[in-house]
């Protein structure tokens, strides 16, 4: 064997060596932690769950420095001192019903300033706002917050939609909950009064819900889409599109959902993947029914021609079957061309078509069972061959008289009967696993059946064409999507648009505009001929219609169906924005609903207006919990934004599950994941703190997984935010008056690097505004509240107010015009975020001697940023004081004990600059005494044996810090040992693997000589201290 190949071995053997005693370390160390965390679940005290929940008590302190009471829309009265601790809700109290009195939320008519205008998607009637309204309400106020403060002449509008398939169900239970009565029993009139009560009771629920957060919403344009402006605009748009040619009747296939009795549109279908047998509880059923199974059959043929196979997992639906198809090319059933096979039951002849758009040979037996009335694809082959349309499911999803033998019977009886019928026939082939998507209504939960119905529809390939180009046409882009993300969403959905069918059956929604022409003397079926459909703005106006079409006897019956709540939704912006005529206008709202309300918003606007209905639409994400479940009130984790707001306790949650509408099964799921999410309940946080939380978390574009204990997280901030204040108004003092203008160059070094700091988070805050990147611009207001005026600046200045020393005279009161800028700025920068606790702080400062103050803060002009504050120089310098004061408080592990610590510097420039503000780097690394040396100052090296710790800061600077000698713990003096032990072998046997001399750069090969050297330092240390 060559020495080659035998150190090769030896480095070989000793890898996995080391690599077995880390494992073994690994083991140990999972040991230690397993042991330690049995002792702490051992003792109850230390349990996180027993942690008690955190209420926010005054102390007799705080108890004297309580606001007194403010009368209702009056401005807030503030106690003459500030209390030491943050109370959301005292801070949030009386500042809304202040703002809305003096008219800050209303838009001029008049004004001369640039309009900026906003449409707030418009929450369901149903229930109560949840947290994922309270995410685009956050988003939106800080929009038009910010607008607002940059000299625009903002309107945002508030409203609330009918929610017609959502609201009739919600108030349906409760009737029967409530009356054990159904909406047939008392009729459409009484029902519908009904609903309009639900209105009035949960819409002002709603409303309080946007103002507790701050929303500044325009109150006097509120609208409801249901109300006589808005019912107007809908019959308007109806009756106009009617004559442009663009709305007509017709019977195709729809969702229908036949516990609900009508059509529903693809939002409302929720779909599930089935991969084979699977038993599912169906409303109405009182045994589960089996799904994902694909039944084979045959029809037989006439004339002797044998039998035909035919598969599928909706057997009961043969039952409306009037044609089988096969592909022209398939030699298999050349011969049956233009045949017929036999319906087993009811002796209808079925003929045999060819049609090569449908049938793929090569799938199961090539012949596939065609049911015009009850599926999408056989409607079209339906069409294309003429062939016959039989409906066999009645309303409510039993089979009707084309049943035959099975007529009356709910259709998946049925599915066995017919089953068991085709078995005692003999034709019967099998049944086996079929993997489907099974399509279920989220509002009733039952499997929707795919049935042909006589609907409105409304023609949409031209109108999706306007808007699929006001999005992507390079050249005269009218409509800017946010993220950018979602334009190909967009093209997708636009480019396959299919005719909408716009009616519904249902009580509570706009009734269609439409007549039907009933001849007295002709006794007929309703509905069935669309040349007696007269569209008209009224009754009048249609009988003047109708007189002009027919010169007997004749009524009108109204339609009784109303329209697909999303069609009114589309003709939202026109109705409520009368004013102004030409606006910027923005739409934001969640992305889930990207076509089915904005794109319809663009092509109605488009159609009927001339015009889109607003240039840019900002999508957030959709809201999850912490675990990434969609929100959903059987799972029990849909929260309540004002239960986070003002907190709530586990039973005050659980109550709430139980003034809702759920059932039994879904009350204790529900009660389960609240115990589960929140066993202390939820603190509370105020709603600076949860919009804070929610506008931060937009940085995710897709999803948010919203863990409420971030927003406890900025509640904390906030008090961090309230103190800082309160500290800085006890510098200022009372009498402080603030300068009219300033130069910063006369100013103490750390007075000019936050004014220059604080222009870089003005101008990278207005540019993520601007961007509609909403979660950088909080951080970017966030990071220079807490790391550069808190932990830096205000610290850095507490010597010169620190015993009253003359030679700090002038610094004082630098520093003090200086502070009141960052306060006063840094408060307008973070109003749009956080409106009320900004409100009250700013309230508190001094006002300028040289112009006079404005109202509120929500008025003032936004910062913007001054060029003469920005000092690149400055900045450079802080820069490096602050990684040499890192180092030195990572060397102190954090303590505030003030110790003597010495620097070498390699440059003159750095020792230059340390020397120049060795005061800054004293006060922030907490130092008794700091000297500044070069290696060739002859001066005796500080040692470990002298008591000192060092670190490199960088290639230039060494930093020893004196620290008290401490007995260190023998266990974790060997368990540090043996980490450093294997950090040397595995660097020392790369090293000295072969070829690493020639391999390896000479940087690399420096820098862990310079490891190695670091190591064996680190190992000498602790052998001392052992």
């Amino acid at each position: 064997m060559s020495p080659r190949i035998e150190e090769a071995d030896v480095i070989k053997k000793k890898k996995k060596e080391t690599k077995a005693k880390e494992k073994e370390l690994k083991k140990q160390k999972a040991l230690n932690k397993a042991l330690k965390l049995q002792e702490q679940q051992a003792c109850p005290c230390t349990s996180k769950t027993s942690k008690k929940k955190i209420v926010r008590l005054y102390d007799e302190e705080d108890e004297n420095a309580k606001d007194p009471e403010t009368p209702f829309g009056e401005k807030k009265r503030m106690a003459g001192q500030m209390t030491k601790i943050y109370y959301p809700s005292a801070v949030e109290k009386s500042w809304y019903e202040w703002w809305e009195k003096m008219g800050f939320f209303s838009a001029d008519a008049n004004s001369s300033k640039p309009p900026f205008v906003i449409v707030l998607p418009p929450p369901n009637v149903t229930g109560t706002l949840h947290i994922g309204h309270a995410l685009t309400a956050a988003i939106e106020d800080t929009i038009i917050r910010w607008r607002r403060m940059s000299g625009y002449n903002t309107l945002w509008v508030p409203g609330m939609d009918h929610a017609g398939i959502a609201t009739q169900v919600v108030v349906e239970k409760k009737l029967m909950s409530e009356k054990n009565l159904t909406r047939h029993d008392i009729g459409r009139e009484e029902f519908v009064a009904e609903v309009w009560e639900w209105k009035k009771k949960h819409g002002s629920t709603i409303l309080q819900q946007l103002r507790r957060l701050g929303a500044s919403l325009d109150w006097s344009r509120e609208c409801f889409t249901m109300d006589q402006k808005r019912s107007n605009a809908v019959t308007e748009a109806f009756v106009r599109l009617h004559k442009q040619g663009l709305l007509y009747r017709d019977n195709r296939i729809v969702n229908w959902d036949c516990v609900l009795h009508t059509a529903i549109s693809d939002i409302e279908v929720d779909y599930i993947d089935i991969e084979e047998r699977t038993l599912l509880m169906v409303p109405g059923y009182e045994k589960p029914i089996e799904f994902g199974i694909l039944t084979s059959f045959a029809y037989p043929l006439e004339e002797d021609l044998g039998e035909i196979v035919v598969a599928t997992t909706r057997v009961e639906t043969m039952l409306g079957d009037t044609a089988i198809a096969v592909h022209p090319n398939d030699e298999r059933y050349r011969h049956l061309h233009g045949k017929h096979a036999i319906h087993p039951f009811n002796g209808r002849r079925i003929r045999i078509v060819c049609d090569e758009i449908l049938v793929d040979p090569e799938f199961g037996t090539g012949a596939v069972k065609i049911t015009p009335a009850h599926d999408a694809n056989d409607f079209n082959v339906g069409k294309r061959h003429n062939i016959e349309f039989i409906n066999i499911f009645t309303d409510d999803g039993k089979i009707n008289q084309e049943g035959g033998e099975f007529a009356g019977m709910p259709r998946f009886k049925a599915r066995e009967a017919v089953t068991e019928a085709l078995k005692k026939k003999g034709l019967f082939k099998e049944a086996k696993n079929n993997e489907m998507r099974l399509g279920i209504c989220s509002r009733s939960q039952d499997v929707v059946e795919p049935m042909i119905k006589p609907q409105w529809y409304l023609k949409c390939g031209g109108m999706g064409k306007q808007a699929l180009d006001a999005a992507i046409d390079d050249e005269d882009r009218k409509l800017e999507i946010i993220p950018r993300q979602y334009t190909s969403e967009w093209k997708r959905w636009l480019d396959n648009i299919h005719d909408w069918c716009i009616s519904r059956q249902l009580w509570w929604g706009h009734r269609v505009p439409a007549w039907y022409i009933v001849e007295s003397d002709k006794p007929e079926y309703f509905g069935v001929l669309d040349a007696r459909w007269v569209v008209a703005r009224n009754e009048e106006e249609a009988h003047a219609q109708a007189s002009d079409m027919y010169e007997g006897k004749f009524q009108l019956i109204q339609d009784p169906d109303v329209l697909d709540t999303w069609f009114s939704s589309g003709l939202f912006p026109m109705s409520v924005l009368g004013w102004p005529d030409d606006t910027e206008e923005v739409l934001e709202t969640g992305h889930d609903i990207l076509f089915f309300w904005v794109a319809r918003m663009v092509m109605l606007g488009m159609t009927l207006g001339g015009n889109i209905p607003f240039t840019k639409v900002y999508l957030h994400p959709m809201i999850r919990d912490a675990h990434g479940r969609k929100m959903s009130k059987s799972l029990g984790n849909v929260i309540d934004p004002v239960d986070v707001i003002n907190g709530v306790t586990l039973e005050g949650l659980q109550k709430k599950v139980l003034e809702g509408n759920l059932d039994a099964k879904e009350v204790a799921s529900s009660e389960e994941g609240l115990k589960k999410d929140f066993p202390n309940g939820i603190e509370e946080c105020g709603a600076d703190a949860l919009r804070f939380a929610l506008v931060s978390y937009t940085a995710q574009h897709d999803k948010i997984n919203l863990d409420v204990q971030r927003v406890e997280g900025y509640s904390v901030w906030c008090n961090k935010l309230w103190n800082v204040v309160r500290f800085a108004l006890s510098i200022l003092g009372d009498e402080y008056v603030p300068p009219s203008s300033v130069n910063p160059n006369v100013f103490p070094f750390s007075c000019q690097w936050i004014l220059s700091v604080l222009n870089k988070a003005i101008s990278k805050t207005v540019l993520s505004l601007e961007s509609c990147e909403l979660s950088d611009a909080a951080t970017a207001v966030h990071a220079w509240w807490q790391y550069q005026l808190c932990d830096v600046f205000i610290e850095a200045i507490k010597p010169y107010f620190s015993g009253n020393d003359p030679k700090f005279v002038s610094e004082r009161g630098f520093a003090r015009d200086t502070l009141w800028l960052c306060l006063d700025n840094g408060l307008r920068l973070l109003h749009p975020f956080m409106p009320f606790v900004t409100e009250e702080l700013w309230q508190r400062l001094p006002s300028s001697g040289g112009h006079k103050r404005a109202t509120s803060i929500m008025i003032c002009e936004y910062p913007s940023a001054i060029e003469y504050w920005t000092n690149e120089r400055v900045e450079s310098e802080m820069n490096l004081i602050e990684s040499l004061v890192k180092s030195l408080r990572s060397l102190a592990k954090e303590s505030r004990e003030r110790r003597s610590a010495f620097v070498i510097c390699h440059t003159i420039l750095d020792r230059q600059i340390i020397c120049s503000h060795q005061l800054e780097i004293e006060t922030l690394a907490y130092l008794s005494s700091l000297t500044v040396v070069s290696p060739n100052d002859g001066f005796p090296m500080p040692t470990e044996s002298d008591g000192f710790v060092m670190s490199d800061v960088n290639e230039n600077l060494s930093v020893f810090l004196k620290v008290p000698r401490v007995k260190a713990d023998p266990e974790k003096i060997r368990e540090k040992m043996e980490k450093l032990i294997l950090q040397r072998e595995n660097l020392r046997l790369m090293i000295s693997a072969p070829g690493y001399q020639e391999k390896t750069s000479e940087k690399i090969q420096e820098s862990n000589a310079h490891k190695l050297a670091s190591l064996e330092k680190q190992m000498k240390s602790l052998k001392m201290q052992s």
